[in-house]
């Protein structure tokens, strides 16, 4: 199957997606000045913390006033567990999502109706930007639950008019089962569940570049443009990046552009990004890396003033629309490995791996600290077939020349590491605290 060609037609496009800059700055300032005095209004937390900075929402005269209010971080959801940050009577929360808590008290965000017309708008308007159309069937692959992602992903393709087919995460041998039986056209998963999808292919003896998939949207963890390659030559589709977090409302806040696959157009008009330098919290121009913060411009149980994601990036240009682009994540400020003074993410670990052919791309990296000083070790899985120790001190070549640290590399057989049928885990700190 040759590779479809899914541009949009102008047409079919939001009246948004081809605004003036000025009518979408002219937007986003109306909408921001509102944000700004309903947190005020209704959220104990934000009066507090807006006095506290000696700023009133009537300060905000143009968008570059933002900059003089606080920041909100996860710590902040955390305290005000599990209600505090609601905007809205309870009565009026149509819905609750909340992440897994695996670190402490889980961060809950809540929705009015609107809030959900909102959030399935954005992400039928992401589907499209990847390639979806109306009308073609979309395998759901995210979790469903808590998590935002799957129902995110659910009520978005049934906005655009595609055949929802809902299954979830796990139970691999049954997705390739459906996925052969059902022909969908688009996959939404995460990239490496897709991957373990993609092996499962495979094994059952099948030719992956035979399947019906025509676009990989995925999503809700870090992966590289080498993990692209891999995904795309594999499968015969086109595979996207697509972003959010449930903080700010979850899958959607922005998306690749089939077109020109090169990085994320935010959805400016309901979410307004900012990039800073995550030590000296001053903000960054556009075109300069640093941590990635959000506002909210629309939502109305639960605003966001610029809420730090931790996620490392940098704001562009629009190319396929006129709204800022930004990088794909590279990675988040907590998941950085410090080595020997070297700052390392998974992400570059990642990129190596996919370098060497002997290699497959499931790999965990596994922090140890034996004696005074730490030391890594990438566990990584052969891919099938392939033989002999070299792929390992190829890659331990690699890290060495390329980030400049060293590590030892463990190659084990095929399927030995653990599977995620969300987000994988890519480090494993056995340090002692």
């Amino acid at each position: 199957m040759a590779r479809v060609d899914l541009t949009p037609r102008p047409e079919d496009l939001d009246p948004i997606e081809t605004a003036s800059a000025d009518e979408l700055r002219a937007l986003q300032l109306d909408r921001l000045r509102w944000t700004l005095r309903h947190a005020y209004e209704n959220v104990p937390f934000y009066r507090r913390t807006f006095e506290a900075a000696g700023v009133h929402p009537d300060d905000c005269r143009s968008l570059a006033d933002l900059t003089r209010f606080p920041y909100t971080t996860k710590q902040d959801l955390r305290d005000n567990y599990p209600y505090g940050m609601f905007a809205v009577p309870r009565d009026r929360v149509a819905r609750i999502h909340a992440s897994s808590g695996t670190t402490g008290r889980p961060t809950v965000v809540g929705y009015t109706r609107r809030d959900l017309d909102t959030w399935s708008g954005v992400m039928a308007r992401s589907i499209r930007a990847a390639g979806g159309r109306p009308g073609h069937r979309v395998h759901v692959a995210y979790g469903y639950g808590l998590f935002t992602g799957g129902l995110g992903a659910h009520y978005g393709a049934e906005r655009l008019g595609c055949t929802v087919i809902p299954v979830s995460g796990g139970m691999t041998e049954r997705q390739v089962r459906l996925i052969a039986d059902f022909e969908p056209d688009v996959i939404m998963a995460t990239p490496s569940y897709l991957l373990t999808i993609l092996d499962e292919i495979e094994r059952q003896g099948l030719d992956p570049r035979s399947t019906s998939l025509k676009v990989g949207i995925l999503g809700a963890e870090p992966w590289t443009e080498d993990m692209r390659r891999e995904v795309e030559s594999r499968l015969d589709m086109h595979a996207v990046d697509l972003y959010g977090l449930s903080e700010v409302i979850g899958p959607g806040v922005g998306q690749e552009c089939v077109e020109t696959k090169d990085g994320l157009h935010v959805w400016e008009d309901h979410f307004y990004p900012e990039v800073i330098d995550p030590s000296s919290e001053r903000p960054l121009p556009d075109g300069e890396t640093g941590e990635l913060v959000f506002t909210s411009l629309t939502k109305e149980a639960m605003p966001i003033v610029r809420y730090r994601t931790r996620d490392l990036t940098r704001l562009l240009p629009g190319t396929a629309r006129p709204m800022r682009r930004m990088e794909r994540v590279t990675g988040r400020s907590d998941d950085m490995m410090i080595l020997r003074g070297v700052n390392v993410f998974p992400t570059q670990i990642e990129e190596l791996i996919l370098r060497v052919p002997g290699l497959a791309p499931h790999y965990q990296c596994v922090l140890d600290r034996p004696g005074r000083l730490d030391e890594l070790t990438v566990r990584v899985e052969a891919r099938s077939g392939a033989a002999g120790d070299s792929p390992g001190r190829t890659l331990e070549e690699l890290i060495k020349n390329t980030v400049g640290v060293s590590a030892r590399v463990e190659v084990v057989p095929p399927t030995v590491l653990e599977r995620s049928i969300g987000k994988a885990r890519r480090i494993v700190d056995n340090r002692p605290r």
